[in-house]
């Protein structure tokens, strides 16, 4: 079941991060992170949604956004990021949780997201491409991670392409 983070899922968060951190360069951290420093980044991001999916285990994946720029005018844009427990992926829990990420950025005011993959990476590709985001660009050499230089492509949804600006 898809839902918002509650404070109770931070150990498994930060254990399904962890995985990625010290088995990968999908996360491009050097060290495992704490269940605190996800829960204060989550209690700092009120205008950020997080959502996760469980099983009667506990948390199996979660969605999140935050600030992509810190600059004012960058505001209306967020960056996303949606992490699966191994034995989570392929059962569809991503696509849900970005259904919900996504249905409720619009909501909150946000224009657009954008979302960083490292390569080679196709499982998340074919996610952000079932979620309708598009290929903006390739940051080549843009992390150093188990003794090898990986590239990141950004992709971007856009939620409104009208002229209109922003409510301030």
């Amino acid at each position: 079941m898809i839902r918002p983070v509650a404070e109770d899922d931070f150990v498994a968060i930060a254990s399904i991060t962890n995985h990625y951190i010290t088995t990968s360069a999908i996360h491009f951290a050097y060290e495992p992170i704490t269940p605190e420093y996800l829960l204060e980044q989550w209690k700092g991001s009120d205008r950020h949604p997080w959502f996760a999916v469980g099983d009667r285990q506990g948390a199996v994946g979660y969605a999140k956004s935050g600030v992509w720029r810190e600059r004012k005018a960058y505001s209306w844009t967020c960056e996303v990021g949606l992490y699966l427990a191994p034995h989570a992926c392929g059962r569809g829990f991503g696509t849900g949780l970005y259904d919900a990420l996504l249905d409720e950025l619009p909501r909150r005011g946000f224009r657009s997201c954008v979302a960083g993959i490292t390569l080679p990476n196709d499982a998340s590709i074919k996610l952000h491409q079932k979620a309708g985001f598009e290929r903006v660009g390739t940051f080549h050499d843009a992390g150093y991670k188990f003794g090898a230089w990986h590239a990141v492509e950004f992709w971007q949804k856009r939620f409104s392409t009208g002229p209109e600006g922003p409510v301030e």
